[in-house]
């Protein structure tokens, strides 16, 4: 006997026993709508079906015109000949010779005013006009019949225009609106129109199984261990249950676009032996009011019918914000009675065992607290951006499927890429391989990932702009600036690569550094960091005397770091040992004019000292300065081989994390190798990079985080 899921799939069930019957075939709305149309043609015939005869005008004349019983004559034409109709008068149609046009109920006999009883045809109007008026010349003007003349249209197009049409129209309407609110076309009974209520979650089982496993996630080793003791749990529960432990009953994935949270949830769905049910946070949200708790309720209802299983909310902060915020008044908040419908179905009085709920989103901070509390999400599982170790695991995974040369180094292209999430990590992968594509190469080498890297991160190269000899002159100052700050500085991360070749939408030059990844930063740190961001602006100002728009980035940054110093940090001897963190509160300053003023004052006194400080050290580094700034002119791209060979080395002996962690590799290698934008060195250093807006400088800097 086959398989009874194959037969399933070809149409049958099983009822008793191993007996196979065939499925009955599902009921199609089409046919309601098509009895509906039926009937409205038999009702329209009906109502428009009458007893009209067919005379000659001889007869006419003879035995209805001249006894008078002839109230009116309607004409029109039809084809080559005339048509008229004539109206019997209803004191007359009670007599015995007009019983075979007489209505038989009382209500149409009340209508025999709009219904004719007789017809016949003529050639003309003129020529019928004159037959009636010489029959009746012995009459009174005002005595002779009524004639009329009018033009009738074509009566199925006039009833198809008029009733069918605008039906149809209705019908089509209203399937086109069932499907947008039911979530596509067709399929199921009604075709979505009574499945809106219904949950969209995709379910994964033995028969849909997900090719993803805990080996294609890596560098999430910390996140895979709380996920995986969740998998344990399904497929061997007595193991936990016998010492009296309960497993949580939800667990939210938090971190940054890009972790892989959507990829862990796969991999659970491929390791787990469960049934696995998949929906995104905006599949419950419809137009109609309590269809999302509808959606809520149904799923819940699937999932306990399947127990033990696992539910995966994608983006769950579209239905599970802080209720009670932004509402409007009146108002009835479709998004609130989903997520109360949520909160009751986690843990509320009915509440079953078995159904696990995994949720995933990148602002935890506008949840509801509810939500969040012990009994629902009891765990928040934190997916950081991975760090040096994690991204040579995450390199390996993606270099896999790629053909690579013998010199490529997932350990030297980690250190190349701070602050790197795994999807961009896999962008970079992708763009090596369609850039050694377009070069006929055979295999993916170390020069198409450093351009895939340049590309990922600061755009693409712009070899064809024209830009004019005193913007270029300009652009090779303002980098030789940023090159010289970093170089003398000893806080400054040390730069290895500088160009002025345009690359993305409007950078001219960029600079690239690489950056010791580290959490905290000294107020040392962040001042010679300043010094570095103003390097480009004090160039232009030493050699030309005035200013450009190109550091306009440069200058967001110093502001936003300065602010950070002052207020944030607590940095500043007269602000105090004080933090006015209020990103969260725009329109609301948590503190006084008078504190906001001295604020001000000291963020102005302290970007000033920077300035006044770099300015100093491009004066006394000035013949440096136009070296390698003619360099630039010549070559457009200059590594720290180049800024070694017209500087001297750095004057300084702390290593970077790259020569740490590629053993111990000695400068030079970083020069063949090392080519990442630098992270703003304030914050986090794994939060992501971002390219400059300015239009000669692409200094990339992560988020403000402290």
């Amino acid at each position: 006997m086959k398989d009874v899921n194959t037969d399933n799939k070809k149409g049958f069930i099983k009822k008793t026993g191993k007996k196979l019957v065939p499925k009955p075939p599902r009921f199609n709305i089409m046919w309601v709508y098509a009895g509906i149309i039926l009937l409205l043609f038999v009702v329209q015939w009906f109502f428009n079906s009458q007893t009209i005869k067919e005379i000659s005008y001889q007869q006419f004349e003879t035995e209805y015109l001249k006894p008078r019983d002839v109230e009116r004559i309607e004409a029109y034409k039809s084809n080559d000949y005339v048509v008229a109709e004539v109206f019997i008068k209803p004191d007359r149609l009670k007599e015995a010779k007009y019983k075979d046009v007489r209505p038989q109920d009382n209500l149409s006999m009340k209508n025999t005013a709009a219904t004719p009883q007789y017809k016949f045809t003529d050639g003309s109007f003129d020529g019928l006009q004159a037959k009636l008026k010489e029959a009746e010349k012995d009459l009174p003007a005002n005595q002779r019949t009524p004639l009329k003349f009018s033009t009738r249209e074509n009566f199925w197009a006039s009833w198809f225009m008029s009733i069918i049409l605008p039906v149809l129209l209705l019908i089509g309407f209203w399937i086109f609106i069932m499907r947008r609110m039911g979530g596509g076309a067709g399929g199921g009974a009604g075709g979505q129109i009574f499945n809106i209520g219904k949950s969209k979650a995709t379910l994964f089982d033995k028969e849909a199984q997900v090719s993803v496993t805990f080996n294609d996630v890596a560098g999430l080793e910390e996140a895979k261990l709380e996920v995986m003791e969740i998998v344990d749990f399904l497929k061997n529960p007595q193991k936990y249950t016998n010492l009296g432990g309960k497993i949580p009953k939800g667990a939210l994935l938090v971190g940054s676009p890009g972790t892989g949270k959507t990829l862990l949830a796969k991999a659970v769905a491929g390791e787990a032996q469960v049934p696995f049910f998949s929906l995104s946070g905006s599949d419950f949200v419809e137009m109609f009011v309590g269809v999302g708790a509808s959606r809520v309720r149904d799923l819940f209802k699937q999932a306990k019918e399947k127990a033990p299983c696992i539910i995966f909310i994608d983006e769950i902060d579209a239905i599970g914000r802080a209720r009670g915020k932004n509402n409007i008044v009146g108002g009835n908040d479709e998004r609130e009675n989903t997520l109360n419908q949520l909160l009751v179905e986690m843990d509320g009085f009915g509440t079953d065992s078995g159904i696990i709920i995994l949720a995933a989103t990148n602002r935890p901070d506008v949840l509801d607290s509810a939500l969040l509390r012990p009994g629902r999400f009891d765990r928040q599982i934190s997916i950081d951006k991975p760090d040096l170790v994690g991204r040579e695991q995450i390199f390996k995974v993606h270099l896999g499927p790629l053909k690579l040369a013998e010199e490529v180094d997932p350990k030297k292209l980690s250190a190349q890429t701070p602050g790197f999430a795994g999807a961009e990590i896999a962008n970079v992968c992708n763009e090596a391989a369609l850039i050694a594509a377009r070069r006929n190469k055979t295999a993916v080498d170390m020069h198409d990932f450093q351009d895939a890297i340049d590309r990922v991160i600061g755009g693409l190269e712009k070899k064809n702009k024209i830009i004019s000899p005193e913007e270029k002159l300009i652009v090779a100052y303002h980098e030789a600036g940023h090159a010289i700050a970093g170089w003398f500085l000893e806080h400054a991360d040390p730069l290895v690569k500088v160009s002025i070749v345009p690359r993305g939408v409007a950078a001219l030059g960029y600079a690239q550094y690489l950056p010791k990844e580290q959490f905290l930063y000294t107020t040392e740190q962040l001042t010679d960091s300043m010094c570095m961001t103003l390097g480009g602006r004090v160039a232009e100002d030493i050699v030309f005397n005035k200013i450009s728009t190109g550091a306009q980035n440069d200058l967001e940054r110093i502001t936003n770091l300065a602010y950070g110093m002052v207020s944030v940090y607590g940095m500043n001897e007269k602000v105090g040992n004080i933090s006015f963190n209020h990103q969260d509160q725009q329109f609301i300053k948590p503190y006084s004019e008078t504190t906001g003023e001295l604020i001000d004052s000291e963020v102005r006194i302290l970007i000033k000292s920077a300035y006044d400080r770099t300015k100093d050290l491009l004066v006394e580094k000035r013949e440096g300065l136009e070296k390698l700034a003619s360099k630039l002119l010549e070559k457009e791209i200059l590594f720290q081989s180049d800024l070694e060979e017209i500087l001297g080395k750095r004057p300084f002996s702390s290593r970077t994390t790259y020569d740490e962690f590629v053993n111990g590799d000695d400068t030079g290698d970083q020069t063949l190798v090392a080519e990442n934008l630098h992270p703003e060195p304030f914050g986090d250093s794994t939060q992501p990079l971002q390219k400059t807006d300015s239009n000669n400088s692409a200094v990339l800097k992560p988020d403000e985080a402290s």
